[in-house]
């Protein structure tokens, strides 16, 4: 009787702790409650132009207005002149775009306490010129370009290149942080900066052991200080401290491909890959919980998981108001989720 409690106290530990969360033998999470109302396809586009993909969103500093990056209607942004950094108001009516001409794929974003715009381009080095991709761009809130990590249109495992960059991040600090790779034959490793974009170091190879990634996809930071790290085809988000100490890893947000860490360490995980090709018995969708222990709470389920293009989002953001919004790549739309 003794060994029993003592097992189960320990079980209980494990799991208050989200430790047991890092085990391959996680059951999919898919049953929690939604909370949310799914209004469908937000942000209003100008008059003869269609929404391109997307995985990039992000919630200005104001808390309302949201920042997206769109594939400037088609699959890429290689040869079109159309501006695909986008802000739109809390309902959903563009106010400003920029970036024309400097990006084949936008991918990730983030928005800095000053407000500033980062945005990387996850160019695969196959469509692209010579002259773009393989970077990670800064603007100011008004669409100035301020600051350019990597070098245009040429791939690299160095401190000054990158190849194809997932995502971008900046700790309260000023200090950036860069998910280089995404999958096949790019980088699998985070590389830090400081702000003026010096380098600092890097960390992480191709592999599945703590540390290792294949396609670092997303990023977050919670209110320690936390880097959480979308290790999307380990099915797992790792989290290390700032200097790339591993920590622990989570299994229990299913295939994570974006990440948004609130004011309140609620992690929210969108999950737009698995299902039965790729993830069997996961249910696409947004994954909520808590960045504090890993608990899973609530669950935004893909309303049509077997639908071709797939409609469930790959990129998260949540607004003060805590109005849900989902980058949809294949489908090409932002989705926005209420409470009810």
């Amino acid at each position: 009787m003794r060994r029993k409690s003592i097992l189960s106290a320990l079980t209980l530990l494990l799991i208050s702790g989200g430790l047991l969360a890092g085990q391959a033998d996680v059951q999919p999470v898919n049953s929690a409650p939604n909370p949310y109302r799914t209004v469908g396809a937000w942000g209003t586009l100008p008059p003869g132009r269609a929404w391109g993909p997307t995985s990039a969103v992000h919630v200005d500093r104001d808390g309302r207005s949201v920042w997206v990056a769109d594939r400037c209607g088609a699959n890429d942004c290689a040869s079109s002149a159309l501006a695909p950094i986008l802000k739109f108001d809390a309902n959903g009516t563009l106010v400003t775009s920029f970036g024309a001409g400097l990006f084949v794929v936008p991918h990730g974003i983030d928005v800095d306490r000053d407000g500033n715009v980062w945005v990387t381009d996850a160019a695969d080095g196959l469509d692209a010129p010579r002259a773009k991709g393989h970077q990670v761009f800064k603007f100011s809130p008004e669409g100035k370009l301020l600051l350019t990590l990597g070098k245009a249109g040429v791939p690299g495992n160095g401190p000054d290149a990158f190849n194809r960059p997932s995502d971008v991040l900046v700790a309260p600090n000023g200090d950036v942080f860069v998910a280089d790779g995404h999958g096949g034959p790019s980088n699998a490793r985070i590389v830090k900066f400081n702000a003026e974009g010096k380098f600092i170091k890097t960390w992480g190879q191709k592999g599945s052991a703590p540390g290792e990634f294949d396609t670092p996809h997303s990023l977050a930071m919670d209110s320690q200080g936390r880097l959480f790290v979308a290790d999307l085809r380990n099915f797992r988000v790792q989290i290390f401290d700032q200097d790339g100490r591993y920590l622990t890893e989570w299994k229990q947000f299913g295939m994570p491909g974006g990440l948004y860490i609130d004011g309140r360490d609620t992690l929210y995980v969108a999950d737009s890959l698995s299902g039965p090709e790729v993830h069997p018995g996961w249910i696409r969708g947004i994954r909520i919980g808590s960045a504090r222990d890993g608990r899973v709470t609530a669950f935004i389920p893909d309303a049509t998981p077997t639908a071709t293009p797939i409609t469930a989002a790959e990129g998260v953001a949540v607004d003060a108001a805590g109005n849900v919004y989902g980058a949809v790549v294949p489908a090409r739309m932002v989705q926005k989720h209420v409470r009810k």
